[in-house]
This record gives C-alpha cells, structure tokens and sequence, in this order.
C-alpha cells in the first residue's frame, strides 16, 4: 500500500505562512465536511471551482487538516515559475508542478506529456493531486465548462494499475465561495463534497481503450458536486437579488453559520436561474415561474433604491423613531471614536502595509484590461501585505533591540488587537453614517421603502416556504441547527471581554468587509 511522500519541511514553513496570511486578510474561513477528505496513503485527486487565482491555492493547502493529508500536491499555470518575484518563490517552494496553458502559448508550445508523468508517479505514492478543471481562474458569476483533464488524469492511472487488485483513486470535489474574493475581512466558505471512489476492478470503463462517453460522464458529476454547494449563477444581476432575497428571508442578526446562509442564497439563485431561463425559452409561463420572475425585477428595483439612498434593508425592516435615531447616531459616533483612538498606535504599524498594498493592486490593475486582472487582485494583496508586514515586524524589532524579547511578541499582538478594533470602529461608524441617512431620506421616503419592503418580504416568504422548501420560521430553526457562527465565543471570559477578546468577532453580518461603507454591488455584466 502507498504511504504518501514525506513533507518537506519547506512546504510545512510554506502551509504556515499561507494559513497566517489567510487568517489575516480574510475575517473568517470556514470549512466544511473535513471528514471526506481521504487521509495519506490514499491517491487523490482534489478539484474545486476557480474563481480567485493562487488564492484557491492556498485556501485548500491550509483547509486540509495536516492529521488527514500531510501535504496536497499543486498545480499552477507555467508562467508563474522562473520569475524573480516572491509569487513564484511560494509557488516553487510549495512543490507545485507547472501546467502549460493554450492561451500562454499561441505558437503551440503546450506540451504536458511529462507534467501528467510527473502527478501519475505521485498518485502512484498515495499522494494528493490538487487541480481546477475550469482551466483557468475567471473573475465570473458563474462556473466555465470543466476541461476533461482530471478525468484522463484517472484513466490513466487506472490504467497502469489494471493489474493491482488493492489500488484505488478518489476524486475529492470542493466548491469554495468568497462572500467578497479581493476584499480585506471578507469571509469564505470551504465546502468538500462526498469523494467518488473508483478501482481497475469496479470501473473497467476507465481502462484503455476508454470510452470518451465515461470521461464526459465523470467531468459532468464533478460539475454537478462542485455547483451544488456553491454559488453558480449566470449573472452578476442575479446574484444581487438573490443576496438581497437571502437577507430579507433570514435578517440581519439570525444566528446561522457561513455555509447556512450561501445555501439560503443558492437557493434563490437557482430558483430566479430556472425561471428566468423558462421565461426565455418560451413564451408561456405558469403563474409560479412568474411571479418568481417579478419578484427577481421587484428585488432589483427595491436594492438600486437603497443603493441610492446608502442604507440597509435592515435599517427599512426596523423603523426607529426620530428621536432614537439622533441618541444612537451620537453613541455609535463616540464608540466609533473610542475604538478608534486606542487603534492609533497599532496603526502607526499598519500604515506602511495599507500603503503599500494600495500601490502596488493599483499599479497591478494598470498592466492589463480589467476582465485580465481582477480576479488576480486578492493574491497581489496577500503577496504585498505579507511582504511589508514582515518587515514593519522586523524594523519594529531592529529599532527596539534593547526590548526585542518583548517586542518581538508585542509588536503582532498589538498590531492583531488593532485590526480587532479597527473593524469593529469602521462597524460603528458604518452605523453613523446610516442613521445619518436616515434623518436624511425623510418620513415619506422610508414610509414607501418600508411598504415595498413588506410586499417583497411577504412574496420572499410565499416562495421561500410554499415553493422552495425552505424553513418557515427561519430565525429560530437556523439558532437551533447551531453551527460556527459569527461572534459566537467559547467561554464566560471571552463574553465578558468584549471588544478586548483576542478571538472574538463581532461582526453580525456575512456580508461585511472592512470598508466604510456596505459592499453590495457587483461588476458590470461585461467583465
């Protein structure tokens, strides 16, 4: 039986380092169902959608617990290697094998006969082979064709074992979702899908002469694991209505994990994805898949207005008096204030990070068309955040050498502490500024958002419950079912600490990002 290779210590250094800087610019990574996973010894080929570049990458190096696989084999396109950049020092370092792409290649150039040679012999080992079908990252709502590659991948591998009774491969599927890919404190949501399991003996189907048919099939089932648990929409339009849907249906503050929600919000997509396709296939629909279609134009209408006027749906859904609103617009100015004046020194540390990130996304943009670049831009901001946090750490230290024992330890703490409070200040003053808005839109105004609010909130509901099965009362059924949730903490302590808890987030929303004001649009269609 296959023991899997041995980690090289430089891809333990190299998967601590990914899982430090993910922790930081991401709010929270959430993974689900680790128990799939086929531990080392077992060949395994793992796919997943790939919406955010060497992101994805490095979102499934460190998603992996090293107890369950000591080390997952990557893949990258082959002009990420050979360069003098710190990128490609990560890539190399972590044991990725250069793939050959048509696009980076017109003269023809894409040989891969000893690339797949190489990933064979590792899956041989009992190794874990990391691949993205799609070809390519794309910054698109909705996830491309599957390439068949994967599935040679495993003919040829049954292939040259037909003859060993006790070998047997997996295809381990992962559907990843950003909340919010390139910005900083989004959340993200790993989800591993059930493994399909074949052997020479149980699928001689896969055995040369394969049939083309067997390929098609198995890249149609990975299509079909990976979409069903992650967001797969055919526009970016369709995706903000059913957003908007999702936290109408279950408000602001329900108590339900990252993987609850996206499900919530899949939900709807497929459901506007159905009848929006019906709607332009033929020109009769039943009564259901109209009123689906409506309400879709109706979310659409209702969000572009509170994109105007810069508020919530959740600030419509609890109509406060004028008076509560001037008294929380002066406590949520303070707090914000507070927060931000004991920030001041960890950000004196920060600003070279922020700085530097800000010039080099911004020059990075520049290099190319928008569609060519964006889905890059997380990983750019990994790459120069990591690199000028180090070494605001090490000048930090070198210019407190008498203290450099202490400083050494609370230099990081400090500047995690700062981005604790930092959050929770851009929080409040998110909160300010709202309820500015508020006094601003008049009485009238809300009054006709607040009545277009409970007709959607009325039809969300109807649909939500009579059609796609979801839980009538959703605040207290997703409370019950628990899961990780945001802001939930472990101990007496933690609850009494508050806002000086080292672990605890207090952010009530999936949705957040560390910006002043709500991110909820999307690209233009074109992109």
């Amino acid at each position: 039986m296959p023991k899997g290779s041995p980690t090289s210590w430089s891809y333990i250094l190299v998967r601590l380092l990914f899982h430090f800087v993910l922790k930081i610019f991401y709010g929270t990574i959430v993974v689900e169902n680790i128990e799939y996973i086929p531990t080392t010894g077992e060949p395994c080929i793992v796919c997943s959608n790939h919406p955010n570049s060497l992101t994805d990458a490095l979102i499934l190096v460190t998603s992996i617990p090293p107890g369950t696989r000591n080390m997952l084999r990557l893949t990258a396109k082959s002009t990420q290697f050979g360069r003098k950049t710190f990128t490609s020092w990560l890539i190399e370092s972590a044991g990725t094998v250069p793939i050959k792409r048509r696009k980076d290649f017109p003269e023809g150039d894409t040989d891969n006969s000893e690339v797949m040679e190489k990933l064979i012999q590792a899956l041989e080992a009992g190794d874990a082979v990391c691949l993205f079908p799609e070809g390519g990252s794309r910054y698109h709502p909705t996830i491309a064709p599957l390439k068949t590659g994967v599935a040679r991948l495993l003919s040829d591998v049954l292939t040259r074992n037909r003859n060993n009774p006790d070998f047997s491969i997996s295809i381990l599927t992962c559907s990843l979702t950003y909340m919010h890919r390139q910005h900083f404190r989004s959340d993200v949501l790993v989800t591993f899908n059930p493994p399909m399991k074949f052997t020479p003996k149980d699928n001689p189907e896969f055995l040369a002469p394969v049939n083309f048919a067997s390929i098609r099939d198995v890249t149609s089932r990975m299509h079909q694991l990976i979409s069903s648990q992650t967001i797969d929409a055919p526009s970016w339009d369709l995706i903000r209505s059913a957003k908007l849907a999702a936290r109408i249906y279950v408000p602001l503050g329900t108590s339900m994990s990252l993987g609850d929600f996206v499900r919530v919000m899949r939900t709807f997509v497929e459901a506007f994805k159905l009848s929006k396709a019906k709607g332009e296939k033929y020109d009769q629909q039943n009564q259901e898949d109209d009123d689906i279609n409506r309400l879709r134009n109706d979310l659409k209408k209702y969000q572009d207005n509170l994109v105007y006027w810069g508020i919530k749906d959740d600030r419509i859904r609890r109509p406060l008096r004028r008076r509560t609103i001037i008294s929380r617009i002066f406590v949520r100015l303070i707090w914000s204030f507070c927060l931000m004046s004991i920030s001041l020194p960890g950000l004196v540390l920060w600003a070279p990070v922020f700085v530097t990130t800000f010039i080099g996304v911004r020059n990075f943009k520049k290099s190319g068309p928008t569609w060519d670049t964006w889905d890059e831009i997380a990983q750019y901001k990994l790459v120069y955040g990591l690199i000028s946090g180090v070494i605001v750490w090490i000048s930090s230290v070198l210019l407190t050498l008498p203290f450099a024992v202490i400083t050494v330890i609370l230099v990081p703490a400090l500047m995690w502490m700062t981005l604790r409070w930092l959050e929770d200040a851009v929080s409040a003053f998110r909160a300010f500024t709202a309820l500015l808005r508020l006094l601003w839109v008049g009485p009238m105004t809300l009054k006709e958002l607040r009545e277009t609010r409970d007709d959607l909130h009325s039809r969300i509901m109807n649909v939500a419950v009579g059609t796609l099965g979801l839980p009538q009362n959703p605040e207290k059924y997703f409370l019950e079912s628990g899961g990780r949730e945001k802001g939930r903490v472990k101990s007496k302590w933690e609850s009494g600490a508050k806002y000086f808890s080292m672990r605890r987030r207090r952010k009530r929303d999936w949705n957040e990002t560390l910006r002043l004001y709500d991110k909820v649009d999307y690209p233009d269609e074109g992109l």
